[in-house]
């Protein structure tokens, strides 16, 4: 059947990420003693002509009489703005080519920088309408083509008129010249572009408000890079997630959501509604109450190193994949042990806190160097074992108890029992995961078993130390330094003061579960965490994840890539093969990997086949979860 839509695009600020003449004022203008001013007057003229301010002939001339440009700069212009196009149009470069004798770049601009930069996208150059500039011998812009209808009033409208396309007409645009051909009744539907850029009085005119290419392909049945558009896709971000995770989706075209603070249950049950992707990170309990109210959700991520905030049982029954940053912050959380080790054994924030009083106390009584001292960690995982090697470097004598076989680094002592490390420990860090099962195990019988004078310091998990144990051992003199960062219960946000028992009490360092809070702890976490969403998300990669099978998958091409997840149970890969045999469509590749719950199976296929094949696999017994990606 032939196509009978035809599409109109705008060039500046949509088929590109820039007003063209922006950019250029960059250029022309680089040495010019006044060059921001001048930008600014450039920017404020091309606004007025985009919404109707002043007229689109006045707009022209005056920027064109700003910018004074030469051929050497459009040159230049070129090659800048093939780097600048819209992220979502060159994720769709084969809807160009397919529908090449249906697409139309109508703009305002010149063709001496447009055709260069469409062409490539299989823009045929009969059907790219624009203006034209005049030159002198040394190629300096000396005017335009003002016959072209292009460089006036309507512009759009005119060469539409002319045009007289025997079919439906979608414009697509985010200025006021694009709205127009809507409002003179040549085009049925006008969609406001703003990938780049919003114009509210533009926005009050479209018929639809497309923040991408891929929604105004989605809206009109013509996709070919994307399954689903990825503004469409709601990532949720709460308690200050580092704005490179933030950046991150915002550049692939998703709707993203930023809290600084914690949610609590009944919050999130509502906030989550209709959100894909949920980045967190210690504060915020997804439970299994959370999980039933997240219709949407296909992905969480803690942006920090535990897990145990998360129901990951409940996540894998629901088919939600769950990933985190077991590596990112562990340098910083060691740094910040060895700082506070240092200032226990030195009493260095109580005769801190004197000074501060104006109280003097020179003295050497109860100050030790750290050279020599017996280090007791336990948790042997990714931080205690760096904190090991660090503590071995300053001369410490390091001992270990890990209830899981770990290999020992450098010189440290593996212990038996935790009993066997606390008795001969001069200082004991601990660096557990936060299972339940783990919850006090550090009380009053532990403490017991610890020197007279110890340093002790928690900077993994709050509920797994007795707290009101704690404070009767340094009360009472047996834990002679205390540096803890984690509570068990610890306030939602900045403005909810901090309560504790531990409050007020001699040599003890407390600080708000910052043990990971670097700028480059962040930014590594944020990177890890966003990229592994994003494979999960774009490719059905599980790299990493705590709850699924691991797949490291090749880039789809060419292919749609079946996701099926699965209840672990015998027989599912072999009915999905029998749907696929009996609709004759090719495998192109396969993979499957299963944990104790779940099974995930991807699978490729040719790109031709009946839609009524998914409805089928959906329908397969035991499935969670199903998506396509294309």
């Amino acid at each position: 059947m032939k196509l009978n839509k035809y599409f109109v695009i705008d060039f500046d600020s949509t088929f590109t990420k820039a007003e063209a003449f922006d950019v250029l004022a960059d250029i022309s203008l680089k040495d010019h003693p006044d060059l921001e001013k001048i930008k600014d007057e450039i920017v404020s003229i091309t606004n007025q002509g985009m919404d109707g301010s002043i007229s689109f002939r006045e707009s022209l001339e005056k920027r064109i009489r700003l910018l004074a440009p030469n051929k050497r700069h459009l040159e230049q212009l070129v090659t800048v703005l093939k780097g600048m196009v819209s992220e979502s149009f060159k994720r769709n470069r084969e809807f160009f080519q397919t529908h090449a004798d249906h697409i139309y770049i109508i703009s305002n601009g010149f063709h001496a920088f447009i055709d260069p930069v469409v062409t490539e996208f299989g823009i045929k150059p009969e059907n790219i309408l624009a203006n034209r500039f005049h030159f002198d011998e040394q190629g300096n812009v000396t005017g335009f083509d003002q016959d072209n209808p292009l460089s006036q009033n309507n512009g759009k409208v005119e060469q539409l008129k002319r045009l007289n396309l025997p079919g439906d007409v979608y414009v697509i645009g985010d200025g006021y010249t694009d709205y127009e051909i809507k409002h003179a009744g040549l085009a049925n539907k006008f969609f406001a572009f703003t990938e780049n850029v919003e114009r509210e009085k533009v926005l009050n005119k479209a018929d639809h408000i497309a923040p991408s290419l891929d929604e105004f392909l989605y809206l009109n049945k013509l996709n070919t890079a994307i399954s689903y558009p990825k503004n469409r896709i709601h990532v949720l971000l709460l308690e200050n997630v580092h704005p490179y995770a933030v950046e991150a989706f915002k550049a692939e075209g998703f709707s993203v959501e930023v809290y600084p603070a914690g949610l609590d249950e009944d919050e999130l049950c509502e906030k989550i509604k209709n959100v894909s992707v949920l980045g967190i990170r210690s504060k915020t309990m997804v439970t299994a109450k959370v999980l039933s109210n997240a219709n949407r959700l296909m992905t969480i991520g803690a942006f920090c190193i535990g897990t145990n905030q998360i129901d990951l049982k409940e996540a894998t029954k629901r088919g939600v994949a769950v990933f985190n940053a077991p590596y990112s912050n562990t340098r910083s959380v060691v740094e910040l042990v060895i700082g506070e080790i240092i200032m226990l054994i030195r009493n260095v924030a109580d005769k801190s806190a004197r000074m501060h009083l104006g109280k003097w106390d020179k003295s050497a009584k109860g100050s030790f160097e750290i050279r020599g001292k017996k280090l007791g960690i336990v948790g042997y995982g990714n931080i205690g074992s760096q904190l090991s090697v660090l503590a071995e470097s300053l001369g410490m004598k390091v001992y270990y108890y890990d209830r899981e076989e770990r290999l020992a680094l450098g010189n440290a002592t593996k212990c038996r029992s935790m009993k066997e490390l606390l008795e001969q420990a001069d200082i004991v860090s601990l660096h557990t995961d936060g299972r339940k099962e783990n919850t006090n195990m550090i009380g009053q019988k532990e403490f017991d078993l610890m020197k007279k004078g110890v340093i002790f310091l928690n900077l993994s998990r709050g509920h797994i130390v007795d707290i009101k144990a704690l404070q009767e051992n340094i009360k009472s003199g047996k834990v002679a330094g205390c540096a803890i960062d984690v509570f068990p219960h610890e306030p939602k946000s900045n403005d909810e003061e901090f309560m504790s028992e531990l409050r007020g009490l001699p040599n003890t360092i407390l600080t708000p579960h910052i043990g990971g809070s670097t700028l480059e702890a962040q930014e590594n976490i944020a990177q890890f965490v966003s990229g592994k969403f994003l494979d999960y998300i774009n490719n059905g990669g599980t790299g990493n994840s705590v709850n699924f099978p691991n797949l490291s998958l090749p880039t789809l091409e060419n292919a749609h890539r079946l996701i099926h997840i699965h209840s672990n149970v015998p027989g599912i890969l072999a009915r999905i093969n029998q749907v696929l045999a009996a609709n004759g469509i090719n495998i192109v590749g396969q993979y499957l990997k299963t944990n104790e719950s779940i099974g995930y199976v991807i699978t490729d296929i040719n790109k031709g086949y009946n839609q009524d094949v998914i409805k089928e696999l959906r329908a397969i017994e035991n499935t969670i979860k199903f998506r396509v990606l294309y």
